[in-house]
């Protein structure tokens, strides 16, 4: 973009620019465009985001995995006096997660924690096998920006389903007596957002449209720069084998991996007691 944009400036200080008017016309009109797009690459960095927790393959010890990211990502945002809430999340009877969904209204939230958007893999002896043998597990991460109804993403009301159900979060005595909690499902894509941590039905619907603008944001992210290198983007990842971005192995050695720079951290203990600091900046160092 920067290339095509000296390009036309160039081209503007040629004495016979404006020979064709039409064609000066559509130069102008085209790097405008691309210094839109250029401007817009990576503004919400500066902003909140959302960050959802899934598990993946691995039954109870996956959900288990998902309880411990969470853990990680919260003393993080404690040791940064970052403030989180509690969007949303499903609980199973061992205190694990089958998904959890938090929101971070701090300035360059996104931008420090987009990258960790991704398949993480979990390798250790399980505490659910009686035998104690050792289990790959597996956790979806999911980071998008914090976007509201001025985020200039639009949205077909046609292309909804939306449910209500009894709220299971804080909120008051009578939540839990009425339908507030409120699923949303963007048909053309199956993107979804669920939120019951607020306390009325129009909060909870809000926050989720919030979300849900968001991750069609991202979708529509990775589609652009896909047709701009060339290639095709799945429409889902598989949380399983073959995809992961980091894998935390506990046994028989340890060691915490990130597959897309091959960065190695040996301290496994400090990393999920919050300091992923350097996961995060190895990604800051490489965008600069």
């Amino acid at each position: 973009m920067k290339k095509r944009i000296k390009e036309i400036e160039v081209m503007m200080y040629q004495p016979d620019f404006w020979n064709d008017s039409n064609k000066a016309q559509e130069l102008i009109k085209e790097m405008q465009d691309l210094k839109d797009v250029k401007d817009g690459a990576g503004k919400y960095d500066q902003g909140g985001a959302v960050m959802t927790i899934f598990a993946g393959a691995g039954g109870a010890d996956a959900e288990d995995f998902a309880s411990i990211l969470f853990t990680m990502y919260r003393k993080f945002f404690e040791k940064k006096n970052w403030s989180a809430e509690l969007l949303h999340q499903n609980k199973n009877d061992h205190g694990g997660f089958r998904n959890i969904t938090i929101e971070i209204n701090q300035k360059k939230a996104y931008g420090f924690l987009k990258n960790e958007s991704g398949v993480h893999r979990l390798v250790r002896l399980s505490p659910f096998n009686a035998k104690s043998q050792r289990h790959t597990s597996f956790a979806m991460v999911e980071v998008v920006p914090l976007l509201d109804k001025n985020s200039g993403v639009e949205i077909n009301d046609d292309d909804l389903h939306i449910d209500y159900t009894r709220s299971s979060g804080p909120g008051g005595q009578n939540v839990n007596k009425r339908e507030t909690a409120v699923r949303i499902v963007h048909t053309p894509t199956k993107l979804s957002a669920f939120v019951d941590s607020q306390r009325s039905q129009l909060q909870n619907r809000e926050k989720a449209m919030d979300i849900l603008r968001a991750k069609l944001y991202n979708r529509q992210e990775e589609e652009r720069k896909a047709q701009e290198e060339g290639f095709a983007i799945s429409k889902t990842t598989e949380v399983e084998w073959g995809n992961q971005i980091r894998s935390y192995v506990l046994h028989p050695y340890k060691m915490i991996k990130d597959h897309r720079n091959d960065l190695e951290v040996r301290n496994v203990e400090s990393v999920l007691d919050g300091n992923i600091e350097p996961f995060i900046e190895a990604f800051n160092s490489q965008e600069k």
